[in-house]
């Protein structure tokens, strides 16, 4: 007999309750182990007795390198992590590695594989960079990834306004998630200082406000790589909350190795020309970069005339026309456009400087990108790379490195500012 539609047969009925008992099965699996999971990485947590998040619009990366070198030297055993140009692990004795992200994506979730790796070392302190940008994501960062006991909101600057705007006071809120509830938080803001006092009140936080005057001169002159007193003050701070004593710490800073993205001014020749190159690819906002252009220039590290990379991202097209509104400011002899797409950048210059551009686009080899650079220079200039170093702006940096560098000459950031030494 034929059994009738809409009615299914003994074995199928049975097919389908093995398939149900099994996507059942596999769920409470899952589920458990999900909290084993959670457990562990808490219990991990409870084992580090402190652990420091580094957040803010500039200067993570910095800061947590030079929290770490702080601790180090004040001979507690420190891991950090940071994000920013190149993710790296940091360990005690300050040999890092990259970080290695699957696809290369990152994800918040990688920091739990960080703590897992950090709690081997049986560490007294953790320092890590925040890598989140929705809010949402930041406050879960900090509650469930890391429950940082010490908390640092470098500056608050207007970038990411798509995530976290469209105000710089929203973007302060933002940021103010990753404070720990109950414990404390050091900062370097004066401008929104008073939103970041109203958020930490409602987290029962203690704010800590640095004076970057406290950092002096001479203190400054121990790093042989780009840094400025907010970073270092701010690391002092945190390091002074453990009981490091403040020499202790600054020698433990001198010592650390910088960020790969680090702001640093070089020196090269190509083809009977001399470069003064500039890298600033790691600068996250405008305000920021034009901040670290004019203190360059004031100094006298890099000099007129000055040419301009504008290095683009398809993911951060508001940042590019940002970028590319600085150009009035700068009034620079050239604008050099990479990436893509380069038109975001281009429709914020004023046209009386569209006769200054050369779009180079995203589709050139890095020997071509060089070309692009150097062909319209005469003797010698300066050279800014600003914007996003990934893609083009990564080529370009690394066909410098081949470049002939003069050392006798080498551009050295000092506390004096301005002073050049080899």
């Amino acid at each position: 007999m034929i059994p009738s539609i809409g009615k299914s047969l003994p074995g199928e009925r049975a097919d389908v309750l093995f398939c149900y008992v099994v996507y059942v099965v596999f769920c409470v699996l899952a589920l458990t182990a999900g909290i084993l999971e959670q457990r562990r990485h808490h219990a991990n947590l409870r084992s580090i007795p402190t652990r420091v998040l580094v957040n803010g619009t500039r200067g993570k990366s910095s800061i947590t390198r030079l929290c770490a070198g702080a601790l180090r030297g004040g001979d507690l055993v420190t891991v950090a992590k940071t994000t920013g140009t190149a993710a790296r692990f940091v360990h005690p004795d300050a040999h890092e590695e990259p970080v290695y992200r699957k696809f290369g994506i990152a994800n918040v979730i990688e920091q739990v594989g960080v703590v897992r790796r950090a709690v081997a070392y049986s560490p007294d302190a953790l320092v890590v960079e925040c890598m989140a940008v929705m809010p949402e994501l930041q406050e879960i960062n900090q509650t469930k990834l890391i429950s940082s006991t010490i908390g640092v909101i470098s500056n608050v600057r207007l970038d990411h306004v798509e995530e976290m705007g469209p105000t710089i006071d929203d973007i302060a809120c933002s940021l103010s998630r990753s404070m720990p509830k109950g414990g404390i938080c050091v900062t370097a803001e004066r401008e929104r200082l008073s939103v970041l006092k109203q958020e930490a009140a409602r987290r029962n936080c203690e704010l800590v406000v640095i004076d970057p005057e406290t950092v002096t001169d001479e203190d400054m002159k121990g790093f042989g790589w780009i840094t400025f007193k907010e970073n270092v003050a701010i690391a002092l701070a945190v390091a002074a909350l453990l009981g490091v004593d403040r020499g202790a710490a600054l020698r433990g800073m001198w010592s650390a190795p910088p960020d790969p993205g680090a702001l640093s001014v070089d020196r090269f020749r190509v083809r009977g020309k001399q470069l003064r190159f500039a890298n600033l690819l790691a600068v996250n906002d405008p305000e920021s970069t034009l901040m670290n252009i004019e203190e360059l220039m004031s100094e006298k590290l890099i000099t007129r005339p000055l040419h301009v990379v504008i290095g683009c991202r398809p993911d951060r097209i508001e940042r590019n026309r940002q970028i590319g509104s600085l150009i009035p400011r700068l009034d620079p002899e050239r604008v050099i456009l990479i990436g893509e797409p380069t038109r975001s950048a281009r429709s914020a210059i004023p046209s009386q400087w569209q006769g200054r551009v050369c779009d180079l686009g995203g589709r050139r080899s890095s020997s071509e990108l060089l070309d692009g650079v150097v062909d319209g220079i005469e003797g010698e200039a300066s050279v800014v790379a600003i914007g996003s170093i990934h893609g083009q702006g990564e080529r370009l940096l690394g066909e410098l490195q081949a470049l002939e560098r003069i050392t006798a000459d080498a551009v050295v950031w000092t506390a004096e500012r301005g002073r050049e030494g080899s």
